[in-house]
């Protein structure tokens, strides 16, 4: 039989090597959230007739910060259009809100018409001028204009924030009354909610790297894919529990180590088949999907992998350590709650 609890530190280790520089990249500011959460403008620019180059992506931003006199603008993405024998770019542009200002979005457009050949159709942008958008360019097309408020991005930034708080609390509280029957019940929803933690810090920290040497971006769409890792995680971890509650039913006097080794081993069919159906479909999207949801469908890829590993190898792992109180942490409370003392009184003398 294979004794996976054996190696249980091997495989902590392991998660402390992925989550620890993403923390790292995230607490520096890593992270890239776009307009839905710091609020501004993002404008979906194509250029038929041009391959994508840094030069095109730096005449945009420059056509953002000098005509616009905006203090902020940036490339978010930019991809070739169509198949191998179309040459032209669909660029994805960022900028602080410029609102229902024609004037401000003419002040974008006017420099690009003229770098791309059609500055016959525009004048120098100034005060009062542009009542509306400017005329069409066959090399310069505004596909979309995308406008979020501040008001609107701190709303999004909180819910989200309370809606994984309020999750995890159910989960804590549901899993414990589920296993009430079983002894210490209440470890059983910590180490899920444990294995829920280690599966959003992987996916933050990552997006954070990705962020930070990639340049991308995380949206709405980000909190509704780590609030579906956070349900595929829990829903894996309790497939497992459920099996080494029925364990300790039928094998009465096996060790605690040795009733969930066998729960993981039973069990583990199952979760990695389900694992790889899911992920094969993820990277079917991830192909042949478009770019609209491809950092929804990467952050799933990326969770629903790491919830897989979390709920094999850390959160029933966590469950022996903490039954045979490897840390000290059960010695520490029974010593505060119960008010044992940590050096025995002198005997008293006759």
């Amino acid at each position: 039989m294979i004794n996976i609890i054996r190696y249980r530190y091997w495989y902590f280790l392991f998660s402390l090597l992925i989550i620890v520089p993403g923390a790292i990249f995230f607490v520096s500011g890593g992270l890239k959230l776009g307009i839905d959460f710091t609020g501004g403008t993002e404008l979906t620019l194509v250029f038929p007739h041009q391959q994508t180059t840094s030069a095109l992506e730096d005449q945009i931003k420059a056509a953002a910060l000098n005509s616009a006199k905006l203090n902020e603008a940036e490339v978010v993405s930019s991809t070739p259009l169509g198949g191998a024998t179309t040459s032209g770019a669909h660029i994805l542009l960022r900028i602080p809100n410029i609102g229902d200002s024609p004037q401000a979005l003419a002040a974008i457009e006017a420099p690009l018409y003229r770098a791309n050949g059609c500055g016959n159709l525009v004048q120098e942008p100034s005060p009062g001028i542009y009542k509306t958008p400017l005329p069409a360019c066959k090399n310069v097309v505004l596909d979309s204009e995308n406008d979020v408020g501040g008001e609107i991005s701190s709303q999004i930034r909180t819910r989200a924030l309370d809606a994984v708080l309020i999750a995890s609390v159910f989960i804590l509280l549901y899993i414990s009354f589920a296993f009430r029957r079983v002894a210490h019940p209440f470890r059983y929803g910590t180490c899920a909610i444990i294995a829920l933690v280690h599966d959003v810090l992987v996916v933050l920290g990552l997006f954070s790297i990705f962020g930070r040497l990639l340049g991308v971006t995380v949206d709405a769409l980000f909190v509704t894919a780590v609030l579906t890792v956070i349900g595929f995680s829990v829903h894996d971890t309790i497939v497992i529990f459920d099996r080494i509650r029925e364990n300790m039913s039928r094998r009465i006097g096996e060790p605690f180590e040795l009733v969930v080794n066998n729960a993981i081993l039973q069990s583990m069919n199952r979760s990695l088949n389900t694992s790889l159906t899911v992920l094969m479909t993820l990277t079917a999207l991830l192909l042949f999907g478009g770019d609209s949801i491809r950092i929804f469908v990467i952050t799933l890829l990326v969770g629903i992998t790491s919830g897989t590993y979390s709920s094999i190898f850390n959160a029933s792992p966590l469950l022996v350590v903490w039954d045979n109180d490897e840390l000290g942490i059960g010695r520490t409370f029974r010593r505060i709650f119960k008010k044992e003392p940590a050096v025995r009184t002198a005997r008293t003398t006759r």
